[in-house]
């Protein structure tokens, strides 16, 4: 499920870079049939976004971005920078001018990709109506980590902003005065620029066999070996340097020595003085199993756990982890977006990339279903004959989803894949409701009288093909970490196509009734504010009869906790509802009102960079301290989930269920929980992982499991009709009783 919280924080697919020049258009002058070229916007369907020739800071014309809908989404204008240069320090100033902007803000934001820095006001955003003004944003740079800028303005909210005269400066110069960047090693080699220059059919069993072991060595060595680790190696060319020679050897002994002459090649590995054996605390313990399980000669196995023993402990050129969190940053990895159908060379690059960052630096991997180490040499031959960028697309989306993580998918970078599933979408949202696919609600509530469908109706087939079916055979192209997500994600989409409508065939009151449902363009239906706002509630607390206190995330601000305190203070009890994605962060904010000061609620498992594959777990964390009331609140607190709880919803719950009182009802959540860690493959395919463990303060796992309710609460197939909120009314019914 493509949720709109990934947009800005984390996919910003729809970006397009500009051209490698220092002229970008900065000023919004350059005019291509009424769009700024170069620029881009993404975000809710509920803005509008266009040039103003009339409203400008300087020149002819300004960028402006507003709402037209009710709802609080976001849009944004966008354009990306290569970062081609050096420096220390860049800096974002431009000009903002907003009219009526609320329940949100206006600001300008860059982003330093991948994961590299981020900045969106979002803590000193531009409210109401102002004339303009100047503005900037300034990041570390970190030009051999970073591969490009983004730059932009951004309304969250209502009301509207003008953009204007903006300017990107490193170190205080402009772009065309930047120092030049100093290029790794790595980064001089282009040899293998225009191609991998490899080719193999379907491979033999002994084929498969080598490359099998040569993937697993490429990787070992990548993260372990000196001579790799400083960056002044391409480590990706250095496959293909010796990919053929490995790949077509007669006999496990020839591969075995080819490889050990290759090893050789790096230099001698100094004893060394730091490493240290793998604690026996360690959460997860490196698997090096295959070293001495797969075959291999005694010298070659011998050369590779001394390898091991003496690996390196300096800082790392492809792996680093963020700040203050830890999850793995995966650094100086090439895209190759230039290459949309990447040849077979580039597409085993793709694979065993892909495995090794699995194998090393997935906290989860011992949650998997499948034997990791098995999974490289079943995939080899499916990226080898992969015969067009679609094939190689569902590859890569297949082993994506055999590690079992919903924060894991093709997050960009799949066309051929998203094409086959249509661009139009229907006016219903849709629900597994009692095993049956139900339509729950609809986007547009205007509608509905157009529509020959009602809340409640179970569609049963879809241009005549049973739901089940349709159902079955989308499975495996739906990774997740349970079935509960899978089956969201596959209901959010599986009445997508090209056409003008579908022919379904619902059951209603026991009656097989056959509609055709038009399908519409995404610009004409309010999905992301369906998303995000539940109905047309204004704020997001409020209260219930009988004094309960009602809260949801969806649209939670930072300043509505000490609001909450003060207006629920004395209720009997109140609900948070985080069927949703929070909008903004609230275990500390919101648990330091129901928590007791000092109450555990979580703690993590992050990798130890010295020693790859080892996870130690960490001391919890607590909530509960904090002065936004008096007093703690006493009542009872209901908190509600289901699969569309997701990694921080998930967290949040964590934290809530740590409080006394509190119940969670509802059903299994997503099971995906961790700050992401980005992976870019070659054919500029984008996914990512979760990149920390999340565990409750006894040890017990969240990944794949989710947050189990305490009370298990579904809706039916009649309290939808009904239009009935059936684990809110249980909610009111805990408090109450």
């Amino acid at each position: 499920m493509r949720l709109p919280l990934f947009y800005l924080a984390v996919c910003v697919a729809s970006i397009i870079s500009a051209q490698n020049t220092q002229i970008f258009n900065l000023n919004f002058e350059k005019v291509v049939n009424q769009v700024p070229s170069q620029w881009n916007n993404f975000g809710g369907d509920e803005y509008k976004v266009g040039i103003d020739s009339t409203v400008v800071q300087e020149g002819r014309y300004s960028a402006s971005l507003e709402s037209i809908k009710e709802g609080k989404g976001f849009k944004a204008w966008g354009l990306s920078i290569p970062v081609t240069f050096g420096g220390k320090k860049v800096k974002l100033t431009g000009y903002l001018k907003t009219e009526n902007v609320s329940d949100g803000y206006g600001g300008l934001w860059m982003r330093i990709d991948p994961q590299v820095g981020f900045d969106n006001m979002n803590n000193r955003g531009v409210k109401g109506t102002t004339d303009w003004k100047k503005y900037e944003i300034e990041l570390d740079l970190k030009p051999n980590e970073a591969t490009d800028i983004v730059v932009g303005g951004i309304l969250v909210g209502k009301g509207k902003i003008w953009i204007d005269n903006l300017k990107v400066t490193i170190d205080g110069k402009p772009l065309d005065k930047a120092p030049e960047k100093e290029l790794s090693g790595a980064q001089k080699d282009t040899e293998f620029d225009a191609g991998s220059r490899f080719t193999m059919s379907t491979p033999t069993p002994q084929e498969a066999k080598n490359l099998t072991v040569l993937g697993k060595v490429w990787g070992f060595l990548k993260y372990h070996h000196l001579a790799i680790a400083t960056g002044e190696i391409n480590w990706d060319y250095e496959l293909f340097r010796i990919l053929e020679e490995i790949a077509f050897a007669k006999a496990d002994s020839e591969r075995d020595q080819r490889i050990l002459t290759w090893i050789d090649t790096y230099g001698p590995v100094a004893a060394c003085k730091k490493c240290k054996e793998t604690t026996s605390e360690a959460y997860l313990k490196p698997d090096n199993a295959w070293m001495t399980s797969s075959g291999l000669s005694k010298e070659l196995q011998e050369r590779l756990v001394y390898i091991y023993n003496n690996r390196f402990q300096g800082k790392h050129y492809y792996i680093n982890k963020a700040r203050n969190i830890g999850n793995p940053i995966f650094s100086n990895e090439n895209p190759y977006t230039e290459m949309k159908y990447p040849d077979t060379g580039f597409r085993l690059l793709s694979l065993y990339r892909y495995w090794n960052m699995i194998h090393y630096y997935f906290p989860y991997k011992d949650v998997m279903d499948k034997d990791w180490n098995a999974v490289l040499e079943e995939y080899i031959p499916r990226f080898i004959t992969a015969k067009n960028e679609l094939e190689y697309e569902v590859a890569a989306l297949q082993i994506i989803g055999d590690i079992k993580d919903t924060h894991a998918n093709l997050w960009g970078g799949d066309d051929q894949w998203e094409a086959t599933k249509g661009s139009k979408y229907p006016p219903v949202h849709l629900q597994f409701i009692e095993n049956n696919l139900v339509i729950v609600d609809f986007y547009n509530p205007e509608m509905k009288a157009s529509l020959d469908l009602e809340l409640g109706d179970v569609i049963t087939s879809i241009n005549g093909v049973s739901t089940s079916k349709i159902i079955e055979d989308r499975i495996p192209y739906y990774p997740a970490s349970n079935q509960a997500a899978r089956m969201r994600d596959i209901s959010s989409e599986i009445l997508k196509g090209n056409g003008a409508s579908l022919d379904l065939t619902v059951s209603r009151d026991g009656e097989d009734i056959n509609v055709k449902m038009p399908l519409y363009e995404r610009k004409e239906l309010d999905i992301y504010s369906w998303y995000r706002v539940p109905g047309d509630d204004v704020k997001s607390y409020k209260m219930l009869p009988n004094n309960i206190g009602y809260v949801t995330l969806a649209n939670v601000t930072r300043e509505d906790p000490k609001a909450i305190a003060k207006e629920f203070l004395n209720c009997k009890g109140m609900i948070i509802d985080i069927r949703n994605y929070p909008s903004a962060f609230m275990p500390f904010a919101l648990g330091q009102f129901i928590a007791p000061r000092g109450t555990e609620f979580v703690k993590f498992t992050t990798p130890n960079l010295k020693n790859p594959g080892e996870f130690l777990m960490g001391s919890p964390l607590m909530i509960g301290a904090g002065n936004i009331a008096k007093e703690k609140f006493k009542g009872k607190v209901v908190v509600l989930v289901n699969e569309l709880s997701q990694s921080q919803a998930e967290y949040t719950a964590m934290a809530f269920r740590a409080a006394p009182n509190t119940t969670i009802i509802g059903s299994t959540t997503a099971g995906a929980d961790g700050n992401v860690s980005a992976i870019l493959l070659p054919g500029g395919l984008r996914t990512m992982i979760s990149g920390i463990g999340v565990f409750y303060p006894d040890g017990s796992p969240t990944q794949r499991v989710g947050i189990v309710p305490d009370i298990e609460v579904k809706p039916t197939i009649q309290g939808i009709k009904e239009g009935r909120d059936e684990l809110l009314d249980k909610a009111i019914e805990i408090i109450d009783n």
